[in-house]
């Protein structure tokens, strides 16, 4: 039987048991981790830089699938992989309870009720300073996301987290307390190694920056919440590192399955996935930096929102 509470539970999109396909994952994340960070540096810093990044991409992921219950039955089993964060930024069961209420599809993009919604009330957007404005707008073409996307998302959520702790939301409070030992445990390794520490918090926002690729677009306005989310049909090294969300609209749909099932459920029903989305496709992130590197994706003041209050 399942720890996962009931709202979370898929029996017939989950594979029976553990899913070993993600748990070796994880091992070869966890090793190229520690290569990272103890072994390459005495061959090259450079590479061990790009080895660490790719490492803290990978966690990223497997930390999202950890949210969905994998790789074991037990869901408090499979927090025990992640619950220590070495991308540091962002503390494990804060990321766990705003991406569970981001799942719910009916308030996506919603400037309120979707932790993860990078649009504005426009009422709000109207208050904002110009330098303000030009920094979202920026901030919402692909090289923007890129650049400053991890620190403008960051600033926001932990003003949002330090007004909640304030008001004594006792869950956000926990998701940071819990959040200490990888704040402290994780610079203290680095320390002892040969990584000087401002070249790990630079791969931990470089991480952040390619992770940034893939949320960049992941939804959009839509009347419809079924036309909100993106199919891009990429398979090579991006796709691999974001363990195949991509096929987002698959995800949301049907978010117990597996990462790597997630390409041929769509193959199998692409069509209906397309209908259902109402066409909103790429095919690949290629195409997505071909379109948007320089032009930003859409307006940042929500455009179906009311304008008044």
């Amino acid at each position: 039987m399942t720890n996962l509470p009931s709202s979370r539970r898929h029996p017939k999109e989950r594979p029976a048991g553990v899913e070993w396909i993600t748990l070796g994952l994880y091992a070869l994340c966890v090793s190229l981790w520690g290569a990272g960070v103890f072994a390459v540096p005495s061959v090259s810093l450079a590479l061990a830089a790009v080895v660490i990044c790719l490492a803290l991409v990978l966690h990223g992921s497997l930390t999202h699938e950890v949210v969905h219950g994998h790789p074991f039955p037990s869901f408090r089993l499979s927090e025990m992989l992640v619950i220590l964060n070495p991308g540091l930024f962002i503390p494990y069961l804060r990321f766990r309870d705003t991406h569970l209420a981001h799942h719910q599809d009916a308030k996506l993009t919603d400037p309120y009720d979707d932790p993860e919604s990078n649009y504005f009330d426009p009422v709000v957007w109207a208050r904002l300073p110009g330098w303000h404005c030009r920094v979202l707008a920026f901030n919402n073409t692909l090289l923007g996301r890129i650049v400053i996307g991890p620190l403008v998302g960051q600033m926001a959520f932990m003003r949002a987290d330090a007004a909640a702790i304030r008001a004594d939301d006792r869950q956000v409070l926990k998701g940071w307390l819990l959040h200490l030992p990888s704040l402290i445990g994780i610079p203290l390794l680095v320390w002892a190694s040969s990584v000087p520490l401002w070249l790990y918090f630079g791969m931990c926002y470089a991480a952040m920056t390619v992770l940034k690729i893939r949320t960049f677009l992941e939804h959009q306005a839509h009347a419809l919440a079924r036309g909100r989310t993106v199919i891009i049909e990429d398979r090579g090294v991006l796709a691999f590192l974001f363990l195949n969300n991509n096929f987002h609209v698959v995800h949301h749909m049907h978010p117990q399955v597996p990462w790597y099932r997630l390409p041929a459920v769509y193959r199998a029903n692409r069509d209906r996935y397309l209908r259902s989305n109402e066409g909103y496709l790429f095919t690949s992130y290629r195409d997505v930096f071909a379109r948007y590197f320089l032009r930003a994706k859409d307006p940042v003041p929500h455009p179906l929102w009311p304008s008044e209050g």
